[in-house]
């Protein structure tokens, strides 16, 4: 009890008498932890950065060499469909015409055209089954057949497939500007006839290495750091002339893109690496440690010497500062801050009768006005909200709209207009079934029956380009659910999917009842959705939707969200999965309402 009294009378003491011990273990211990921990997160920090950059700059390069190799991929093709080409290939008849007339000279022409748009390409040559070639700046070295060529035969084996060989190694081809076997990278493909399947022909394309010279040069990864890349083989494609390895193993790569360490020539080197599944090719970034090292320790050279001097200033000042700052006020300081930082429920524990005791029931009671003001404002946005959602459905009068629709609907059957008629006649159902005499709740078929007049309406709009396909359980035609649901999606997947992307596209929509609820999904195929797209749209439906002056990303499935939670609760609303490319699936859950 005497030790309960004295701990109470201490507490109760003025703060200038409490801090003079205690001012030092604060300020020198932080400093020495925020020392040891900076130290350790600038280490695994510079790591992590260093390794994306390095990867953001590789994946670069392999699109750009991508696209290279898909143009010399489409060069294959064009030539395959080029009608000179075709008759050369089959090598059943002679190539008529002499001169500027003939075909051999329409077909060098051709070639020449290519190779003026690609100016990447150093040359093209086609071989026919026979061991004929043509070319527009290649020619064969010697009189032996081109089929009995290497690269001709892996041609041949891959079946019509475009296959990259990389460097040209002892084979009888050449060029007019006698490029090096180091200076081009060839590929091939096969050309078949399209009936028999057959091999008529082959058709190899040389790629200019300057092209991937041109994209990795630029990039340095640190002081000596630098990009090269390998084909599946583990052979150079491009190398700097000063770099720091010769020859990579392919053992090193375990994966498909990665990072490791090895000590070559007792050097310590990093190599970070990705594959392009299209080219079969390893862009490799190289650099040494030491240069990462060297600014590691520089960073925490000067950690060391900040830490140092924080403790230095506090030996010397913990009493002036002792006069005017204490532990208990930093505390309350901290709750203050959580309070402004939107945490309202935090509060001053502390069982105290001096000058802090007294700020901190001063804050406690401040909060618990702020928060039942909250409240209060909240349930007042609420109501807002509500009577919003109302009013918007009150606007269109439906008697006027059903008798102009019927009079549209009439005389276009009257005057043979049925595509009009049509879309009039799935107008005003869903006119109809939107308003439902001001009904909030419909059945689930009046939906469905909604969703299909908008569909039919949008179908006479897209034709070929919109399709869609129901599955709808029988099990919830007879639930209801709250109307105009549908509507704001598939239109969002009409508008936002299947007109962005190219060629037609497919909206599907299944309703099924599962664990309890109804669940409803509306899928399409369309262009998707980027991940910051998705999380902006995910962000505006978990706010608030009773703030006002925030901005809200998707209007129209936001007032369905928003009119579901309202309704029925928090656990029902919209879920959003998307993929950019490959389309958008949103889902309804909404609890089983029975006639």
């Amino acid at each position: 009890m005497l030790k309960m009294t004295q701990y109470f009378q201490l507490n109760n003491l003025p703060i200038r008498y409490k801090l003079v011990s205690l001012l030092l273990l604060i300020m020198i211990l932080p400093s020495l932890g925020l020392g040891v921990l900076t130290s350790w997160a600038v280490d695994r920090t510079m790591d992590r950065q260093i390794n994306q950059n390095t990867l953001q700059v590789i994946n670069q390069v392999n699109r750009t060499l991508e696209f290279y190799l898909s143009n010399m991929q489409n060069i294959t093709y064009l030539a395959a469909f080029n009608p000179e080409v075709k008759k050369f290939l089959a090598g059943n008849e002679k190539m008529q015409g002499i001169g500027e007339t003939s075909d051999e000279y329409r077909i060098r022409q051709f070639l020449r055209g290519i190779t003026t748009l690609y100016p990447e390409v150093a040359g093209i040559l086609l071989v026919n089954y026979k061991g004929e070639y043509i070319s527009n700046e290649m020619y064969a070295r010697s009189t032996k057949s081109l089929t009995d060529e290497t690269w001709y035969k892996e041609a041949v084996q891959n079946k019509g497939i475009f296959k990259i060989i990389g460097h040209p190694h002892q084979r009888n081809v050449t060029t007019h500007t006698n490029y090096k076997n180091s200076e081009v990278v060839s590929a091939v493909r096969a050309i078949l006839n399209p009936e028999t399947q057959e091999v008529e022909g082959v058709v190899l394309v040389d790629l200019k290495l300057r092209v991937i010279a041109e994209a990795t040069k630029n990039v340095r990864l640190g002081k000596w750091g630098y990009l090269m890349v390998i084909d599946h083989r583990g052979e150079n494609i491009y190398s700097p002339a000063r770099s720091l390895i010769g020859q990579i193993r392919t053992v090193w790569f375990k994966k498909d893109s990665g990072t490791f360490s090895h000590n070559i020539h007792g050097q310590y080197l990093q190599f970070i690496y990705q594959r392009s599944p299209f080219t079969n090719w390893t862009t490799i970034g190289v650099f040494s440690n030491q240069e990462s090292a060297l600014e590691i320790k520089e960073i925490r050279f000067y950690v060391t010497c900040f830490v140092f001097f924080v403790c230095f200033v506090g030996l010397g000042a913990s009493y002036y500062l002792a006069r005017s700052l204490s532990r208990p006020i930093g505390q309350l300081i901290s709750f203050m801050e959580k309070a402004e930082a939107g945490d309202l429920t935090s509060r001053y524990r502390e069982n105290r009768s001096d000058e802090i005791g007294m700020l901190g029931k001063s804050f406690n009671k401040m909060l618990d006005q702020i928060q039942r003001f909250i409240s209060l404002v909240e349930w007042k946005e609420r109501q807002r909200w509500e009577a919003e959602l109302r009013s918007l459905q009150e606007h269109i009068k439906p008697h006027f709209l059903y008798n102009t629709l019927d009079t549209i609907h009439w005389m276009a059957r009257k005057r043979g207009a049925d595509d009009v008629a049509q879309v009039v006649e799935s107008l005003s159902k869903l006119f109809r079934i939107g308003l439902s005499k001001g009904k909030d709740m419909i059945p689930f078929s009046e939906e469905m029956e909604h969703i299909q007049s908008y569909l039919s309406i949008q179908k006479v709009r897209y034709q070929e380009k919109l399709n869609y396909t129901f599955a709808i359980s029988k099990s919830v035609h007879d639930l209801y659910i709250v109307k105009l649901v549908l509507q704001p999606i598939v239109e969002n997947a009409i508008y936002h999917g299947i007109k962005q992307r190219r060629g037609p596209g497919h909206i599907f929509i299944r309703a099924e009842e599962k664990d309890g609820k109804l669940i409803i999904k509306v899928q399409d195929d369309g262009i998707g959705m980027s991940q910051e797209a998705l999380s902006s749209l995910r962000e505006s439906l978990a706010a608030d939707f009773t703030a006002g002056g925030k901005k809200i990303k998707g209007y129209g499935m936001m007032n369905v969200h928003a009119r579901i939670r309202l309704t029925f609760g928090d656990v029902y609303g919209l879920e959003v999965e998307s993929k950019e490319g490959e389309g958008t699936t949103v889902t309804i859950v909404h609890p089983i309402i029975s006639c």
